[in-house]
């Protein structure tokens, strides 16, 4: 048995209302700004229309079409925290899924391998990187038996800095998130597994995300050409991947919880985007009964209500009787049901698919089969001990290696001769003393950071620290090992010594206070914790050669002593997993020149950086709210637009080596004829099961059998069943009950669909490769081997008729590993995406490039670079020129 691990629990997240209701629990609210409004979306559209989904769905309305009422509701949600999995429909075959995380390998178990997190990822650049890295992760959750996974994070985007979970995800561009989102999502799921994209959406900071009796979670105020072209960019792209599941945030969005919000559930996500797989609240986040299914939400996660453990659900029994009384209509929990199956079918879970053989809350080989009983759970087995690494520590090697990101290098200081003598500085260049699990879900920093803390982490199996790895390349090595500069250094310092200092930054879920960081990096801020910038500035007034590497969750301010005369070289290794060591010494030492890239951008101070990203909102009364004023320019996007030069750009990452970017082509593969994409297509007709309420009888409690304590159930009694069923029954209309008070808009009538959809991840024709470019990369320096990356930036045309970016990440690519003088051609693809803006007037992606003036098209500049701040190239979307040293649009 195993079963998601989150500590939200513990928290004041917790809500007292009727959950067959669409009443809400009295909290003070505060009102949502003007112009920010969650508007209505009903019904939910109905899954199984889009083409590479039909053979599923037939098969899981099939099978749902066996099942009782009772068995409906029970595979809508699980079996309650620390119970075990969702529940099952054993009589006809469907058995419990086992949902499990973290974001960078399986949670809570043992023998698995702790992959660099999403962020050290993104720093890559490498679409290969990432997908070995997917393949990796997926077949370790199927070798442990878990269904799905509960990954990959896209969600929150990075818009705040000092955001707790941002280092979950890829880094603060959507379309790095997208690409590296999708790549995720088929690497996962080619090995069987239901991949889950989240948290949809909003979910920028911790601090005050979940709703409790006093008050509701914080309000994103997102309008509408923001909420498309920044947060759900990325959720589009992995359902276009063809996603099996998705997760709703714990916040609100426009003022509507994100678990019960149809505008995003219903309209955005079913509809525009054509999602086709199953909605799952996150742990505990679930706020209402009939008004969560009704917009949109299909599973409630981990079941309980947010006061857990007394064995209540907003679904389950409660959505039992919602259908028999008429509240939630039978589509609607047919479709859920049948969502839920059909992904279990889509990725061939039905066959020869692996039992779950290890337990979240036990590490022994016996113990308690559903501890949320404690004391009166039966004991059994529960942990098989499967090991399931294979050679996956050499993918997370790589991938560590290769996002380690060269920011400085003066005098071309690195690589280090294997005969230097190197004093060492900070407690994270060694493993926490007391193993490098001693803290449960890493919630603590007493070693090398290899990830943020809180749900999305994973056990250890070992750790290589970076203390280790370097002694294994120098014999004259000392370690201060203390986050305090030595009063007396011994020996005392000569010129030929060299300094390193390890410094960090560290964040993680709201769930957890680690050194009075709510999750969110509100202590620290944008210094490295344990007065790391101190360590630094001393050592640098104590030896004439210092190096600082930094394991970081996300940008760190580095002003107090990057300009030091003393320091001389600076890598930002990011959060690289348990294979913190080898991967760093290869690149201090030569054995591989570093090749990451900033996923984020490094600003001189705080304020470059508009208020609204920088602050965490922290209202006492009332709703907090989180209005996104600045728009579309988040990063680099604002540093450009205000013409602030930042100590390091989005993208930028230096070499031991050169490079070389000649013979640039570009060529029209799909023409762009029209402004609008295609119209959408009519939206297929889909067989539907019975809509009459089912007897009673379906749903009563089973004679004789033996509840356990605190464990969710679907059943009614046989009283409460008919009491339900009389209402239900007695109904005359067919827009539902009459005693119900449902939500403004509502309506059980299936809509044509909006404009922007017609397929997974909406209209088809965004994805068409327009313009695809080519780049000849060679190796000119005379020393080192090293691998490129060539990032692609679209230039919106100046006369388009809207406010755009100066400059947005559009498609990346890495070469291979270039020996001197060897050289490779790059191909980068834009789609018609990727040169359209989202028109709230026409709700449709309009391409400006295709408007025409006197018979011309407009002109898209599309700039070839090694960082935002690096472009070296130009080619024109309407001469097909490219055009190298010219100067850059920022």
């Amino acid at each position: 048995m195993a079963v998601r691990l989150n500590f939200v629990w513990l928290t004041l997240a917790l809500s007292f209302f009727d959950p067959t209701c669409n009443a809400s629990p009295v909290r003070q609210r505060s009102a949502v700004p003007d112009g920010f409004y969650a508007a209505p979306y009903y019904p939910t559209p109905y899954g199984g229309w889009e083409d590479s989904w039909k053979d599923s769905y037939a098969k899981a309305q099939a099978l749902v079409g066996k099942m009782t009422l009772a068995e409906k509701t029970n595979i809508t949600g699980g079996s309650g925290i620390f119970m075990g999995n969702s529940g099952s429909a054993y009589r006809v075959g469907f058995p419990q899924l086992c949902f499990q995380d973290g974001a960078l390998g399986v949670g809570n178990t043992d023998h698995n391998t702790a992959f660099p997190a999403g962020i050290t990822t993104g720093a890559t650049f490498d679409k290969d990187l990432i997908y070995a890295r997917a393949v990796a992760i997926g077949k370790e959750f199927r070798g442990k038996g878990a269904h799905v996974f509960l990954g990959p994070m896209v969600g929150p985007l990075g818009r705040k800095p000092l955001g707790g979970r941002n280092w979950e995800g890829f880094g603060a561009d959507p379309v790095l998130q997208g690409i590296a989102g999708a790549l995720t999502i088929k690497g996962v799921q080619e090995q069987g597994v239901i991949a889950t994209i989240k948290h949809l959406i909003g979910n920028e900071q911790e601090m005050y995300r979940m709703y409790n009796p006093f008050q509701a979670g914080y309000s994103s105020n997102i309008d509408d050409r923001t909420l498309h072209e920044l947060y759900l960019w990325p959720f589009a792209d992995g359902v276009h991947a063809g996603v099996g599941a998705a997760m709703t945030s714990y916040n609100a969005v426009n003022g509507s919880a994100a678990s019960q919000n149809a505008y995003l559930i219903n309209n955005l996500l079913k509809d525009e985007l054509g999602f086709q797989g199953f909605v799952m609240s996150d742990w505990l986040s679930h706020i209402s009964g009939v008004a969560s299914a009704l917009a949109g939400l299909d599973m409630s996660m981990p079941g309980d209500t947010q006061i857990p453990l007394f064995g209540n659900s907003p679904f389950k029994f409660h959505l039992t009787e919602a259908v028999l009384n008429g509240s939630v209509p039978v589509d609607r929990l047919n479709d859920m049901a049948t969502r839920i199956v059909a992904a279990w079918y889509q990725f061939g879970q039905d066959k020869n698919f692996p039992a779950v053989n290890f337990h979240s809350y036990v590490s022994s080989e016996k113990g308690l089969l559903y501890p949320g009983a404690l004391p009166v759970s039966p004991i059994g087995k529960v942990n098989w001990f499967v090991d399931v690494q294979a050679d996956h520590g050499s993918v997370a090697r790589q991938v560590a290696q290769d996002a380690i990101t060269l920011l400085k290098n003066d005098d071309n200081f690195l690589p280090l001769s294997t005969k230097s003598s190197l004093r060492i500085f900070g407690s994270d260049a060694r493993v926490d003393p007391d193993g490098p699990n001693a803290c449960g879900n890493r919630a603590c920093n007493k070693g090398t950071l290899g990830m943020g803390w809180g749900s999305g982490v994973a056990n250890y199996p070992y750790f290589d620290d970076p203390i280790t790895a370097i002694k294994k390349w120098v014999e004259n090595v000392r370690l201060y090992d203390s986050d305090d500069f030595p009063h007396t250094l011994t020996p005392s310092p000569t010129d030929d010594d060299i300094a390193i200092v390890f410094i960090n930054s560290a964040a993680g879920e709201n769930s957890l206070t680690v050194e009075g960081n709510h999750g969110d990096r509100d202590n620290d801020k944008f210094s490295a914790w344990h007065n790391g910038d101190n360590l630094v500035q001393k050592a640098a007034e104590n030896y004439k050669n210092v190096i600082v590497v930094v394991h970081t969750v996300g940008p760190l301010i580095l002003e107090p002593w990057i300009d030091l005369p003393s320091v001389k070289a600076v890598l930002f290794a990011h959060l690289p997993g348990q294979e913190a060591g080898e991967s760093l010494a290869n690149v201090l030492f030569g054995d591989v020149s570093p090749s990451g890239h900033l996923p984020y951008s490094i600003a001189k101070k705080e304020n470059d950086l508009p208020d609204s990203v920088t602050k965490l909102v922290k209202e006492i009364i009332g709703q907090p709210q989180d209005t996104y004023s600045e728009g579309l320019y988040i990063d680099y996007r604002w540093l450009n637009k205000q013409g602030i030069k930042p100590r390091y750009a989005f993208g930028h990452g230096l070499s031991y080596t050169t490079f070389n970017y000649t013979d640039a082509h570009i060529k029209i593969v799909n023409a762009l004829s029209s402004a609008l994409p295609p119209a959408r297509q009519p939206k297929p007709s889909v067989a539907i099961l019975s809509t009459e309420i089912p007897p009673a009888s379906e749903a009563y409690e089973p004679a004789g059998f033996s509840k356990v304590w605190r464990y969710i159930y679907s059943w009614l009694s046989k009283s409460d069943a008919d009491k339900a069923y009389a209402v239900g029954s007695s109904s005359s209309s067919k827009s539902g009950s009459q005693t119900y008070p449902y939500p403004e808009g509502y309506s059980r009538v299936q809509k044509p669909g909006v404009p922007a959809g017609g397929g997974q991840g909406g209209n088809p024709a965004l994805f068409d490769t327009i313009l695809e470019l080519d780049v000849t990369v060679q190796n000119t320096g005379s020393r080192h081997k090293g691998k490129a990356s060539v990032q692609a930036y679209i230039q919106f045309p100046a006369d388009s008729g809207y406010d755009t970016p100066i400059i947005q990440l559009r498609d990346f690519a890495k070469t291979k590993e270039l020996g001197t003088g060897e050289s490779e051609t790059v191909t980068l693809r834009l789609r018609r995406k990727d040169l359209s803006v989202w028109d709230t007037q026409k709700q449709n992606w309009v391409a400006p490039g295709a408007l025409r003036d006197n018979g011309k098209s407009k002109r898209y500049i599309v700039w070839l670079g090694e960082g935002s701040d690096k472009l070296f190239t130009r080619c024109f979307s309407d001469t097909l020129v490219c055009e190298r040293g010219v100067e850059p649009p920022v």
